[in-house]
């Protein structure tokens, strides 16, 4: 560390010496199985799954069923590259197969997979300018091969509507049904509106008497069984109280209607806040291989608002009378795994010693500039990131996703002159905590603020190692000078109240670097690992 050492040091407290890296939690008694870097898992290895499939910021997932394979998107909200693409072939173990969009058109939720005549689309909804005043159009991408390359986003409006869920009619013809019952012709091609929207369905009323956050209808996903079309849909809230969100379905023999609603509705819906997940809802049915049919669908962890809407699976099975009901439970129990192979480990490493040349798939930039990938370098072993802003609000920060309630991470920075590095647990530019430096001093960052306010740019930088523990929402930050002798910062931090229904955007806290400034941060031997 460069002059200035001492000051930095006077700010921190107990030198803890032979401090074991990403030491053992103090439970061992966690119900699900362990896989890369000690994340949970929900393969348990005995022919049962314990949900989530996937833990961790997972919302509004959509499942393209493609022979024997399973292809998943989801929200991906202001994280770019955005649209992340999963590969199974059993519904529960998930491999990553990169991005499906890397220009920002704004925070895109609620997408929809699908395939049509050999050719694979993502239908989506994306929103700029926050949630007042923001502008709004739907999108879709497209490609010839699972593995792209993607198309550019291609603008086909509807404005008002959100949530777009494609669908082939018995005319042979191409839909998108739309938020609020709504549906509108596709061009043949699909990659333009035909008319305007029409409405058809007027959806499912709950009970006055329950505690929801909205009526909020929205999310359609449509199947065609045994002659039958299926609109299942939201209701309820996707957040606010944990009784609110819901899985609702209707059917009708013609994709222009009538809608007749299940008298099963509510498929899905927590009950009493006392469940293991809150606020379930927004599903898409598939059938398994061996014809068992599935649901799966986002819900909040219970106490975990913070590491968002994770991804649920739940069977369920068809009546006589031809209507499906859940099978589930409130999935506090193992359940059997649907039919199919494993390929692999779920999931992939956040770890990066950045030797790969480029970003790898774990990384997302946070609401990026066009040109935001040319901040980026690489070399032996190191990510050059070009300072941007003057704070993390500001700076586009780079970020993972975490789906333990416990973990930690490390990471070693290289801090040029005039420039400020830093590591983070990020909710969004309005909420974030962590510690930065400008290699000489420290700046903390609580409640998405700074003290002090601002920390003057270094004239000679210098090199510091960062270790950040989210202990079930308590936070604890160690800094190191040589990556061996560790120094705890001396202010604590809790953050169970970091999430959607206090600073709303639907998002979730996640690991973070950041460069701000004028200079630039080398990072290196970025470590993740869960903790039990």
């Amino acid at each position: 560390m460069p002059k200035g050492t001492p000051r930095a040091a006077r700010l921190m407290t107990t030198c803890l010496l032979g401090f074991s890296l990403f030491s053992a939690a103090a439970s061992d008694t966690s119900p699900w199985a362990r896989g890369i870097e000690n994340q949970r898992q929900a393969d348990l290895g005995d022919g049962t799954f314990l949900n989530p499939v996937f833990a961790g910021d997972r919302p509004d997932p959509s499942v393209l069923k493609d022979g024997d394979d399973y292809y998943l998107t989801l929200s991906s909200f202001d994280a770019y590259p955005g649209l992340p693409l999963w590969h199974s072939r059993d519904l529960v173990n998930w491999r990553p197969l990169g991005h499906a969009i890397t220009q920002n058109v704004g925070s895109i939720w609620a997408p929809d997979i699908i395939k049509h005549e050999g050719r694979y689309f993502i239908y989506f909804p994306a929103r700029t300018g926050g949630t007042e005043g923001s502008e709004r159009s739907n999108y879709v991408v497209w490609a010839d091969d699972i593995k792209g390359p993607w198309s550019e986003p291609v603008d086909i409006g509807l404005g008002r509507y959100i949530d777009p869920g494609h669908a082939v009619g018995e005319d042979g013809k191409r839909y998108l049904f739309l938020s609020g019952g709504a549906y509108v012709q596709l061009s043949d091609d699909g990659l333009r509106v035909v008319g305007t929207p029409k409405h058809v369905y007027d959806g499912w009323q709950y009970p006055e008497e329950w505690d929801v956050e909205a009526y909020a209808q929205e999310g359609p996903k449509i199947n065609f069984r045994d002659g039958w079309y299926y609109m299942t849909t939201a209701v309820g809230g996707t957040a606010g109280p944990p009784t609110g969100h819901m899985v609702i379905t209707a059917r009708s023999r013609s994709i222009h209607g009538p809608w007749e609603n299940s008298p099963h509705n509510p498929i899905v819906r927590t009950v009493d806040r006392s469940e293991p997940w809150w606020s379930r809802g927004h599903a898409t049915i598939v059938e398994g291989t061996d014809d068992r049919w599935w649901m799966i669908y986002h819900g909040y962890e219970n106490g975990y608002w913070t590491l968002g809407r994770q991804a649920l699976l739940e069977p369920i099975e068809w009546t006589d009378d031809g209507w499906f009901v859940a099978r589930g439970g409130d999935l506090g129990q193992p359940l059997a795994k649907p039919a199919g192979e494993s390929f692999g480990q779920h999931g992939m490493a956040l770890s990066d010693d950045f030797s790969s040349g480029r970003l790898g798939p774990q990384w997302s930039f946070f609401n990026p500039a066009q040109d935001e990938y040319d901040r980026l370098g690489f070399g032996e072993g190191t990510l050059t990131l070009e300072g941007k802003g003057s704070q993390p609000r500001d700076s586009s920060p780079l970020t993972v996703i975490a789906g333990d309630k416990s973990y930690e991470f490390q990471v070693e920075m290289e801090i040029e002159p005039g420039a400020q590095g830093g590591a983070l647990l990020f909710y969004s530019d309005r909420l974030y905590v962590g510690v930065g430096s400008n290699g000489e001093r420290f700046i903390m960052h609580r409640y998405g603020e700074e003290r002090p306010t601002q920390i003057a740019p270094s004239a000679t930088g210098g090199k510091l190692w960062m270790r950040v523990r989210n202990d079930q929402h308590i936070v604890t930050i160690h800094t190191s000078t040589d990556g061996q002798t560790w120094t705890k910062y001396p202010v604590q931090m809790e953050i169970s109240g970091y999430h959607h229904n206090v600073a709303g955007k639907f998002l979730a806290v996640k690991p973070a670097i950041y460069a701000a400034g004028d200079g630039k941060v080398h990072f290196r031997d970025f470590r993740f690992r869960a903790l039990d």
